[in-house]
């Protein structure tokens, strides 16, 4: 199972916000910003203050697929 955070990234573009905004308004760190840019495994918690900060749900900043990551 594989997961992606395309949507984040779209919708922080629909909200003319970059990944330092992001940072700066969920409070999480700049590692967990690069774990997201990678697609890798983040901290429920972490998603939880990003769905906050951006006012969302958590169907809206990530997708999972059962495609196998290379």
């Amino acid at each position: 199972m594989t997961i992606s955070y395309k949507k984040l990234w779209k919708l922080l573009i629909d909200k003319d916000l970059k990944k330092k905004d992001l940072q700066k308004l969920a409070g999480i760190s700049s590692a967990s910003i690069t774990k997201l840019g990678k697609n890798e495994n983040v901290n429920t918690e972490i998603l939880a203050k990003i769905c906050k900060a951006l006012n969302c749900d958590i169907a809206d900043i990530m997708e999972m697929s059962d495609e196998v990551k290379r």
